[in-house]
């Protein structure tokens, strides 16, 4: 329905894309096609902060790894940016007939499983621990601080006049599905790669269940709409290069698995007062940043001039911290 209201086609959500457009924004990076303060990231964030208040689940706590998550986060969305959307987009993109999201499925589900193989050898980035409630306020209070910027755009916003960033729902229309989005993540425990590890670790479908629910959806939608276009070339904010498709989320699924969840779960998290969460987030946000400023994200033309380099560098990292982050086994 987002793209019905405005937003670029095949990507009514991407927590990825949103959050490099927001960099954008704030003129982290100078890619003018890109910048837009998305008002569905600032409502995932509040509503999950709402939901946990309302249901006595926020909880401040942190200093489990903050730097590791951080730079996790920051490879995370080097990758993500490859493909050129999240786990949720692999999921629109296939949705909408974009059959490249197969490839980028099949990335996510064995970057995944190489997570799966870590945590089952004791990987663990450390517990956790109770503190200041006033650190948990932190990211909501940013929200809100950036919704501030959206709604009055001063002169040292950035917004894109053509592209991508160009094309987006009315502000309120926008933040009242992130809010309404995340209220309903918060609840169900919603993660687009934890589902897979769950099936494929402990055989707990409930996850699954949720991604699969929303591939059906987006499916029904679309065809009521008439949004389906099958085929790999041409599609919208795409490319076709299958490889880099697939081991680029490969990197997504494995920095997930060993962050404890994908992109939109970050965020969730954070929203509930998990300060490590929030450090990935801006870990994430670093990265859009990042891949835009040193030429590592693709383009419909294909990957970038950097690409191949920065996502083995994130796989060599991730690999390196499922290997050193262990603790003994009895």
């Amino acid at each position: 329905m987002l793209v019905e209201w405005g937003n670029p086609v095949n990507m009514g959500f991407c927590a990825a894309c949103f959050q490099r457009d927001i960099a954008g924004g704030l003129g982290l990076h100078r890619a003018s096609v890109v910048q837009y303060i998305r008002p569905e990231i600032i409502g995932l964030i509040l509503g999950a902060f709402a939901s946990g208040l309302a249901f006595r689940e926020f909880k401040s706590r942190g200093g489990s790894a903050p730097i590791v998550r951080f730079l996790l986060g920051a490879f995370m969305m080097v990758g993500a940016l490859v493909f050129l959307g999240c786990p949720i987009r692999a999921l629109v993109r296939l949705s909408g007939g974009d059959l490249n999201g197969i490839t980028a499925l099949a990335g996510i589900v064995f970057g995944a499983i190489v997570g799966i193989l870590f945590l089952k050898n004791g990987f663990n980035l450390g517990r956790s621990v109770k503190t200041y409630a006033a650190a948990g306020w932190i990211m909501p209070i940013l929200m809100i601080g950036l919704l501030l910027l959206a709604i009055f755009t001063p002169g040292f916003i950035f917004e894109s006049e053509s592209g991508p960033g160009a094309a987006h729902a009315a502000l309120w229309i926008s933040l009242v599905v992130g809010l309404g989005v995340g209220v309903l993540a918060q609840r169900t425990r919603m993660c687009f790669v934890g589902g897979w590890r769950d099936l494929f670790m402990v055989r707990d479908t409930y996850l699954f269940g949720g991604i699969a629910a929303f591939f059906i959806g987006a499916i029904v939608l679309n065809a009521i709409l008439g949004n389906m276009n099958w085929g790999f070339v041409g599609q919208p904010v795409a490319h076709d290069n299958h490889l880099w498709n697939f081991i680029s989320m490969a990197l997504v699924g494995l920095s997930a698995t060993l962050l404890g969840g994908c992109p939109l779960r970050q965020m969730i998290l954070s929203g509930e007062g998990d300060i490590d969460a929030g450090m990935t987030l801006l870990g994430l946000i670093f990265g859009a940043a990042f891949a835009h400023n040193f030429l590592t994200t693709a383009s419909p033309s294909g990957i970038g001039d950097n690409s191949v380099v920065a996502v083995i560098v994130g796989l060599v990292f991730c690999l390196g911290v499922g290997f050193f982050f262990r603790e003994k086994l009895t």
